[in-house]
């Protein structure tokens, strides 16, 4: 799932904002956006503001938007700034600072019309020029955001007047909306120095006082842009660990905690004063082996672990039943238009797999790995199965257990051989292929170099004919469920819980700290 440390660009992706839609449509299909009386700014008069929503979310560790990566931080942002275009929590994209846009038929040019009358917290105009200063600084490598690499593909960015700003890209990008709408692709004030400690947006709250690890206390915008929203007073931002956040939520002091332990949702479930919250999401665990090195780079020894894998056992065990069952890919349901159900999975057989591995030179008890995994999420819980459930084919595991910073800290999650990486809700799988399967790719931890895989991604990302980009991930995902080096065996939801005091129009987002709180209303 988010840094200008290794550790930090990684987490950057992995913990950064999820946008939307899974089954993102070709170039070709979407339509220039124009905005709905519901979504355009409106003049009307402000209605009175009620209520403070306390949310339990952890630390905060970086503001500076260009290098945003937990959920705190992200909601942080997304509170005090405005993005061009947004996502709801059904995944649609919609207008912000841009009231409408336009695509070329090539595929290359993008131009996105400005809400004109938009004031920063300062009472300074915003106009294109904020734009261009934002996202160059987004994609300037000297300034080392993590997100630099969703723009290498644009070749300028203009302004032709105040109010319109073009996006010329080098080559066609289906899925070049959801980069605009990063979590990170704030508009900021154009010249904007101290990002991560002064606090100068055009969004909904401004910030009132921050005291790092403590809390953050916000308060409306009375002049935003769109006319009686927020709905709120204000917003109270507490910095606590996890089961301390929920406890407090129990008892009280809060009033919504996102992402938990099942087991802890599971046992709120029963609170008449909560709302529990599941939301679908394309979040998965990886178990991966490398196959740069043996046993990785033996397809039997690849084959037998799959087929010593129970993978439903698995989700019913770590994610108590909720989520989905995953089929060795980083594409499952959430992405509906792009998901295959009948991959060709080997069948569990933990016997074929013992007699595969004797035919690979290993007899029972042999074949022996080192699992490394982080101490967080299911991640324990799953490497915990996965040494029973091999163990019947006459694997051996050892579990070594690290701290998740010590885990990927300076990128030694990419040399163990054999890992448990946490992947966070992504827009579109485009970006899990082009960072973790394909052979350049940045986090490519198995190693992988498949040049036919390779041009599946490609065809994927590139293409701007819709059935070609169905057809090339639902081949990337055969590939995968017979060859992969990695076994997908869940995709995990987001569960909360939110108290009945407060109602929230426009639903959670997949990604927690991309929700919208513009139209959280206190009812109590």
């Amino acid at each position: 799932m988010s840094k200008p440390k290794n550790r930090l660009t990684r987490r950057q992706f992995l913990k950064t904002a999820g946008l939307g839609l899974g089954a993102a449509l070709a170039v070709k299909n979407i339509p220039a956006f124009a905005a709905t009386p519901a979504t355009a700014p409106r003049r009307a008069a402000q209605t009175a503001r009620r209520g403070v929503l306390r949310v339990g979310w952890e630390p905060v560790k970086q503001l500076d938007p260009a290098f945003i990566s937990l959920d705190s931080e992200i909601s942080f942002v997304n509170a005090v700034y405005d993005t061009l275009i947004d996502t709801t929590a059904t995944d649609r994209l919609v207008p912000r600072l841009a009231e409408s846009w336009a695509i070329s038929d090539d595929g290359r040019v993008y131009t996105f019309n400005l809400v004109k009358g938009v004031k920063f917290h300062d009472g300074r105009p915003l106009t294109a020029t904020d734009v261009l200063f934002s996202f160059d600084r987004l994609r300037d490598e000297k300034v080392g955001s993590p997100k630099v690499s969703l723009y290498t593909n644009v070749e300028s960015i203009t302004a032709p007047d105040d109010f319109t700003v073009v996006f010329t890209l080098k080559a066609p990008e289906p899925d070049f909306l959801y980069n605009v709408a990063d979590a990170s692709a704030v508009v900021v004030p154009a010249g904007s120095e101290r990002l991560g400690s002064t606090f100068i947006g055009s969004g909904p709250f401004k910030v009132q006082s921050y005291t790092p690890e403590d809390r953050t206390i916000f308060i409306a915008n009375e002049d935003y842009w769109m006319a009686g929203l927020p709905r709120l007073a204000g917003m109270e931002h507490r910095y606590l660990e996890k089961n301390a956040a929920i406890d407090a939520l129990q008892g009280g002091d809060l009033d919504l905690v996102l992402r938990m332990p099942n087991a802890r949702y599971v046992a709120l479930q029963s609170n008449p004063d909560l709302l529990t919250l599941n939301v679908a999401t394309s979040g998965h665990d990886v178990l991966r082996l490398r196959v740069d090195q043996a046993p990785g780079n033996d397809p039997r020894v690849r084959k037998a672990l799959k087929m010593a894998t129970d993978r439903a056992q698995i989700a019913e065990f770590v994610q108590l039943g909720l989520g989905a069952v995953g089929r060795d890919a980083p594409i499952g349901p959430f992405f509906a238009d792009y998901f295959d159900p009948e991959s060709p999975l080997p069948p569990y057989d933990p016997e074929g797999a013992k007699k595969l591995l004797a035919e690979a030179g290993f007899a029972e008890g042999m074949l022996k790995f080192e699992l490394n995994v982080p101490n967080s999420g299911g991640r324990p819980d799953f490497a915990t199965v996965i040494k029973d459930q091999w163990a019947k084919a006459g694997i051996q595991v050892d579990i070594l257990i690290q701290d998740e910073a010590t885990y990927y800290a300076d990128n030694g999650w990419l040399q163990v051989p054999m890992g448990i990486t946490g992947w966070a809700p992504r827009p579109t799988p485009q970006q899990y292929l082009d960072f973790s399967f394909k052979s350049t790719g940045k986090w490519n931890e198995t190693r992988i170099n498949d040049p036919e895989l390779d041009a599946l991604i490609t065809a994927a990302g590139s293409s701007l004919n819709r059935e070609e980009r169905i057809a090339a991930y639902k081949a990337i995902q055969r590939k995968l469920a017979e060859d992969g080096p990695v076994i997908i065996p869940y995709f995990f939801p987001l569960v909360g819980a939110a108290r009945k005091a407060f109602s929230f129009e426009d639903g959670f987002n997949p990604f927690a700290g991309r929700t919208d709180f513009r139209r959280t209303a206190f009812t109590g």
